[in-house]
């Protein structure tokens, strides 16, 4: 009796490798975009966020005057220039009871934004004496609602 010995094969088909790079090239398809939206939001959410020290300035205005200021500078909330490279300020209202337009730099964020990118803040009393303020889209493009934080999407937080 001859002693032979099978040999197992080992490996990937070629057939087993293609569906395994098809199903990572679609996993990828998917992901980018989705990856850029949320980089893209995370630039617009900095200057939200970095709009805290008007909402605080402008807030304590309100509670030691009892009006909302007249303009930005009598808040000391002038538009401060090169705060982010995303953001390039805002823009007080004063006929909107303390509220201001966040101006973002779209072109900085992403070249290929169209439109603008522009949130605004509104403050409102509260019963306890002080100002809550909320986040609506503003004059953002609608195309470019997506690139806004959730707060600011649908109107109100």
């Amino acid at each position: 009796m001859k002693n032979t010995k099978r040999t197992v094969q080992q490996g990937f088909t070629l057939i087993e490798l293609m569906i395994v790079i098809a199903i990572v090239a679609i996993l990828v398809a998917l992901a980018v975009p989705a990856y850029k939206d949320y980089t893209i939001r995370a630039k617009v959410a900095e200057c939200v966020n970095s709009a805290a020290v008007a909402k605080l300035q402008i807030s304590e205005y309100r509670e030691t005057v009892g009006s909302y200021p007249p303009n930005a500078d009598s808040a000391g909330t002038a538009s401060p220039a090169g705060q982010s490279q995303y953001c390039e300020g805002w823009v007080y209202q004063a006929a909107n009871d303390g509220g201001f337009d966040i101006l973002v730099n779209e072109a900085a964020i992403d070249s290929t934004i169209t439109g603008i990118i522009q949130p605004q803040m509104f403050a409102r009393d509260n019963s306890g004496g002080g100002v809550d303020w909320f986040c609506q889209q503003g004059t953002t493009a609608a195309a470019n609602f997506k690139y806004l934080p959730s707060t600011c999407r649908a109107g109100n937080s």
